[in-house]
């Protein structure tokens, strides 16, 4: 059987922005695979490139053993988009919405109305089908556009930041959603920055930083890779460069210390890897002690995928919001400064 989707060494430039240097990905059928990464990394461009919305430079891919670049018109028919930001008419009714995206894929009208029936049930829109799109809260109004990418079943169904801006419940129906596509035989294809999100629902990951794939595999799998235990420690709430240095080399040198990273985005805070003891937190604080140093903050927790973003990157994924957030706009640090 085919790969449900095939990136090989995909590259995309805008002018002089590499937004997209090397990535590959290979995802099987029925698979929900997750692409995480902070805004900016190039998860929308590698969509945009798979789904014909933009031309790579250079790179092979594939849906379901169709070549994009090859035969686009057919391998649109074997996918589903849904981008980041909904566009509803919102003199429409949800109904009308779906019959005329139904009208644009060219399907049977017995087929369409089956289908439309179909997506309404599953997403819970029987209460809101026959009102106006205008009135929907963003929740509905992402619903009604994840059914009218489903409307001719396709097998890959490509999901851009899903669940972004919704409320708690919202997130969950959506969840609930995939999971069933998933059982029903659908591929799917999601990025988010929201690692819970991808931590509960893709059964394998890649983390994509500046355009380039820096990790990938079940959750489970990378997790396991950066071992132990975390420790964040912060020894001043705005430690001097030179102290966090100091700190790192005493603390390095405890034999259940594996790793000690410094994170300067975040005041000069240490971010180690133990292995898992009950006693970690009071040796490393009397190791401090004993040093002479405070201890202004310290917690211990199990590995998670942003820990997996940080031992490759050395920086978190809220950090890397942040920086990518202060590159587009210059007042978006100081504000984050000042907090």
């Amino acid at each position: 059987m085919a790969l449900a989707v095939f990136i090989e060494k995909l590259q995309k430039r805008y002018g002089s922005v590499e937004a997209v240097k090397d990535v590959s990905l290979q995802i099987e059928p029925a698979q929900i695979f997750g692409l995480l990464g902070p805004n900016g990394a190039g998860k929308t461009t590698v969509l945009r490139c798979l789904c014909t919305l933009a031309t790579p430079d250079a790179g092979k891919l594939a849906v379901s053993g169709v070549s994009v670049l090859d035969n686009p018109k057919l391998a649109r028919q074997k996918l589903g988009y849904v981008a980041q930001e909904v566009a509803l008419d919102k003199v429409l009714t949800g109904r009308e919405l779906l019959q005329l995206q139904s009208a644009i894929y060219h399907l049977p009208r017995g087929t369409a109305q089956q289908q439309i029936e179909k997506a309404i049930a599953l997403l819970g829109l029987q209460d809101w089908a026959d009102k106006k799109t205008g009135t929907y809260s963003g929740g509905l109004k992402k619903r009604l556009d994840l059914a009218a990418g489903l409307l001719h079943q396709p097998d890959v169904l490509v999901l851009d930041e899903p669940t972004v801006g919704l409320d708690i419940e919202s997130r969950l129906i959506v969840w609930d959603f995939l999971r069933q596509l998933q059982q029903n035989g659908t591929t799917v294809l999601i990025t988010s920055h929201y690692l819970e999100e991808v931590d509960a629902l893709a059964d394998r990951v890649a983390i994509i930083d500046q355009g380039t794939v820096i990790a990938s595999g079940t959750p489970s799998e990378l997790k396991d890779r950066v071992g132990g235990d975390r420790v964040t420690l912060r020894i001043r709430e705005f430690t001097p460069p030179s102290e966090a240095e100091n700190a790192r080399a005493m603390l390095q040198a405890l034999p259940f210390v594996q790793d000690v990273i410094i994170n300067s985005a975040q005041g000069n805070s240490l971010n180690l890897v133990v292995i898992p003891q009950s006693e970690a937190l009071m040796t490393i604080q009397q190791a401090l002690k004993q040093a002479g140093l405070p201890t202004f903050g310290i917690s211990q927790s199990r590995p998670s995928l942003d820990d997996v973003y940080l031992a490759a990157t050395g920086k978190t994924l809220m950090d890397a919001e942040i920086a990518a957030a202060s590159q587009r706009d210059p007042k978006a640090e100081r504000k984050q400064n000042m907090r």
